[in-house]
């Protein structure tokens, strides 16, 4: 098989990794940009929240996938 029988729990980590770490730090530590070009000065709080918990969750599923099987 292509890339060993666990690619779809490798993938699945690594897509929950990324999301997890970008929307936390988008939070965390926001860019620095000048808004009269239209961008947001700030991430949405609530929703770059959900999104980081959704990645996090996405991510142990897989570790523990990845562990167990």
């Amino acid at each position: 098989m292509f890339l060993g029988e666990d690619l779809l729990a490798w993938l699945v980590l690594a897509l929950g990794g990324a999301l997890f770490a970008g929307n936390l730090l988008a939070v965390v530590k926001p860019p620095e940009r000048r808004t009269d070009d239209g961008q947001l000065a700030r991430a949405p709080i609530t929703r770059s929240l959900l999104m980081a918990g959704l990645g996090l969750v996405a991510a142990i599923w897989a570790l523990g996938s990845l562990i167990v099987g």
